[in-house]
C-alpha cells in the first residue's frame, strides 16, 4: 500500500497545475531577450503599446462605423481604435491595451463577441491572429474530451479481449491518464507558470492533442509488455502474486532502458531555443519518466499485487461474446 501510495501522491500531485492550462499561441513576447525577434517585440510594445503589433480587425457589412468606433473607444481593454476603412465592407482596427498573448485580450475577444459588439445594430465579426488563436484553442478544447474518450475507450476494449479481464483496462487507462497528466501539469508550471526561469505564456494549442496521441501510445506499449508477462505466468501458475515478480523482473530492465533512451532523446529538445519543441520535449520526457519509473516500476505491480486474482477476472457471459485475440500465437 506505501508504494502505491506515494506513486499516486506523486502522480496527483504533478498533474494538479495541468488544471489552470491556458491554451494559444505565444507571440515574439516569450523569445529570448537576446533575439531580434524579442528586441523589436519590445521596441514595438514600449513606443506604440503592448496591443500594437497584433490588433483585432472588425468587420461590418450592414452596420454603422462611426458607432461601432465609439463603442470600441468606450470598451475597457482596448487602448486605440482607427477611423473606419473602407466601401460597403467596413474595417475598423481595435488595439488592445494588453499583448496579444495575454489572457486579457483573449478575455476581450470573447466579451466583443458576446456583450459589445450584440449591442449594436447591424452583423459585426472579430478577427485577427488574436482571435484566429482564440478560436483555435477553443476548437481544440472542445473536441479533446471526445478525443481522449474515443482513444481510451478502444484502448481499454482492446486490453479486455487480449486479458480476458475488466479491472486491468480500467487500472490501464486510469494511469495512463495520470502520467499524461503529470506531463502536462509539469509543462504547464513551467512555460505557463514561469518556473525555473522560463518566459510564463500560454501553451501551444496543438501541443497537448500531439503529446497525448504520443504518450498514450507509449505507455499502451509499457502497459502491454508488462502486464502480458504476468499473463503467461498466471496462466501457468495461477500464481497471482508468482504472476507480478516474474513480469517486473523479466520485463523491468528492458522498460527503463528503453525510457531512458527516450528521455534524453526527448530532453535534447530543451536545447532548441524554440518555445514549441521545448514544450514537446519537456512533455513527452516527463512522461515516459513518470510511466516508465513510477507507474511501471511501482504503481502496477503494486496494484496488480493487491488485486491479486482478482485482477483476471470476467464474467462468463462477457467471456463469451467477446473474441479470442492471442499476444503470441500458439506453439502446439
Amino acid at each position: 500500500m506505501v508504494p502505491l501510495a506515494l506513486g499516486l501522491l506523486v502522480l496527483v500531485g504533478l498533474s494538479l497545475p495541468a488544471l489552470g492550462m491556458r491554451l494559444g499561441f505565444a507571440d515574439a513576447g516569450t523569445d529570448p531577450e537576446a533575439s531580434t525577434t524579442r528586441q523589436a517585440y519590445d521596441l514595438m510594445s514600449e513606443g506604440f503599446g503592448p496591443g500594437f503589433s497584433e490588433p483585432l480587425i472588425v468587420v461590418t457589412e450592414n452596420g454603422d462605423g462611426a458607432a461601432l468606433r465609439r463603442e470600441l473607444e468606450a470598451t475597457p481593454g482596448i487602448a486605440g481604435v482607427t477611423p473606419p476603412m473602407g466601401q460597403g465592407v467596413t474595417t475598423v482596427l481595435a488595439f488592445p491595451a494588453s499583448s496579444p498573448q495575454d489572457e486579457a485580450t483573449a478575455a476581450l475577444v470573447e466579451r466583443l463577441r458576446t456583450e459589445v459588439l450584440p449591442a449594436l445594430p447591424g452583423k459585426y465579426l472579430v478577427g485577427g491572429s488574436v482571435a484566429a488563436s482564440v478560436d483555435f484553442a477553443d476548437a481544440v478544447g472542445d473536441r479533446l474530451p471526445l478525443f481522449v474518450l474515443v482513444v481510451v475507450g478502444l484502448s481499454a476494449l482492446l486490453l479486455m479481449v487480449v486479458f480476458r479481464s475488466i479491472l486491468i483496462p480500467l487500472k490501464a487507462a486510469v494511469l495512463n491518464l495520470l502520467s499524461i497528466g503529470a506531463a502536462l501539469g509539469v509543462m504547464t508550471a513551467v512555460f505557463g507558470d514561469g518556473l525555473f526561469g522560463a518566459q510564463p505564456g500560454p501553451i501551444e494549442a496543438f501541443v497537448p492533442v500531439l503529446i497525448f496521441a504520443i504518450v498514450f501510445g507509449l505507455s499502451m506499449d509499457y502497459e502491454v509488455f508488462l502486464v502480458s508477462r504476468m499473463h503467461e505466468e498466471w496462466r501457468r501458475t495461477g500464481d497471482a502474486r508468482h504472476a507480478v515478480r516474474e513480469g517486473l523482473a523479466s520485463t523491468g530492465g528492458v522498460i527503463t532502458a528503453a525510457a531512458a533512451i527516450m528521455i534524453l532523446v526527448f530532453g535534447a529538445f530543451l536545447l532548441n531555443p524554440d518555445r514549441m519543441l521545448a514544450q514537446f520535449g519537456l512533455g513527452l520526457a516527463v512522461a515516459v519518466l513518470v510511466d516508465a519509473f513510477v507507474i511501471r516500476c511501482l504503481v502496477v505491480p503494486a496494484v496488480m499485487r493487491l488485486l491479486g486474482e482478482h485482477a483476471w477476472w470476467l464474467p462468463r457471459w462477457l467471456d463469451r461474446r467477446l473474441p479470442h485475440v492471442a499476444l503470441e500465437p500458439s506453439s502446439h
